[in-house]
């Protein structure tokens, strides 16, 4: 098991390679794959065509993070349809087909996969933010909580400091302008799970069975910066998550 790591330590040097923070790093581990997964090429193709630099329009564009179950899918759908809006989700479409040949591949490549659909999504939401606003489905957050919690076992503790550069936006990726983390109670997440009778990733199957697995995500969301996440308490009826969603969106987007 990793101790607990300080800034500096031998710990982070995996971690730090498991999530790539720039879209060069991300192209160079697409392409020491390619040859042996074909879609890596595909996606690294796709990714080639993104202009390397991408600025949001003028409509505000807020991105919804959290565990499986939280209300995700539902509230992002009631907020695009109140906003008349654009609804996008991470891994984009034109490359989500290939999620199951990339979860089954060692982490740093399932990550370059992941944080790859970052940046070519960020291309559409440059666009759309032109027209509407633009709701998403989890983007980077997302990424790099989940890589994060699988590469550093242990207590939450034992997770890089607060301030390490791990929990840093990428300097190359389009910002929104707020990132709000649902979150619901241990148990009502599990009861939701069944009540759906989906089948689990890898990682929902670790989530369910390892709470300290589950405690390392949620908290490796509390500390990502720049942008921050703004909590909001998902165990409520949906019309007052919505409620709360709205009035946070009001109160930091220009609307």
């Amino acid at each position: 098991m990793l101790g607990r790591c300080t800034p500096g330590s031998p710990g982070l040097q995996p971690l730090r390679r498991a999530l790539p923070s720039a879209a060069p790093a991300v192209r160079h581990r697409l392409r020491e794959c390619a040859a042996r997964i074909p879609e890596a090429g595909a996606v690294l193709d796709l990714l080639e065509k993104c202009p390397e630099h991408q600025e949001k329009g003028a409509f505000p564009v807020v991105f919804f993070e959290g565990l499986d179950a939280t209300g995700k899918t539902t509230v992002t759908q009631s907020v695009k349809d109140t906003l008349n809006g654009v609804l996008l989700r991470s891994p984009p479409a034109c490359i989500s087909q290939w999620r199951t040949i990339f979860n089954d591949e060692p982490a740093p490549i399932r990550r370059a996969f992941y944080a790859a659909g970052n940046y070519i999504l960020a291309s559409e939401i440059a666009k759309a933010s032109t027209q509407a606003p633009v709701i998403i489905d989890r983007y980077w957050h997302s990424t790099a909580a989940y890589t994060i919690a699988t590469e550093i076992n242990g207590k939450v503790q034992d997770l890089p400091p607060v301030h390490d550069e791990v929990y840093q936006w990428p300097e190359d990726l389009l910002k929104p302008d707020l990132v709000l983390l649902l979150t619901v109670d241990p148990e009502e997440r599990v009861r939701r799970l069944q009540r759906r009778g989906l089948e689990k990733t890898k990682e929902e199957a670790e989530l369910e069975a390892n709470s300290l697995f589950r405690q390392r995500v949620e908290e490796s969301y509390r500390r990502m910066v720049n942008p921050v996440c703004q909590e909001v308490d998902a165990s409520h009826s949906k019309e007052e998550v919505l409620k709360t969603v709205l009035q946070l969106i009001k109160k930091h987007c220009a609307l």
